[in-house]
């Protein structure tokens, strides 16, 4: 059983080995394309949230 799980890990040493890490720029950009999109989707689906309060609140009355 632990020859299986030795050479589990092995294999996934020698995988990790083929992975494509990006570069620190890269990454920089995508984290900046991922907190602008949070942003943009959040203020998007609070508009959103407010307007069909608003619709709900006006049905009800």
């Amino acid at each position: 059983m632990f020859e299986k799980i030795k050479g589990f890990f092995h294999e996934v040493k020698i995988e990790a080995k083929k992975v494509n890490y990006p570069s620190k720029d890269e990454l920089v950009g995508s984290t900046w394309v991922v907190i602008t999109t949070v942003i943009i989707v959040s203020v998007f689906l609070g508009i959103v949230d407010l307007g069909l309060a608003k619709i709900i609140k006006l049905l009800i009355r």
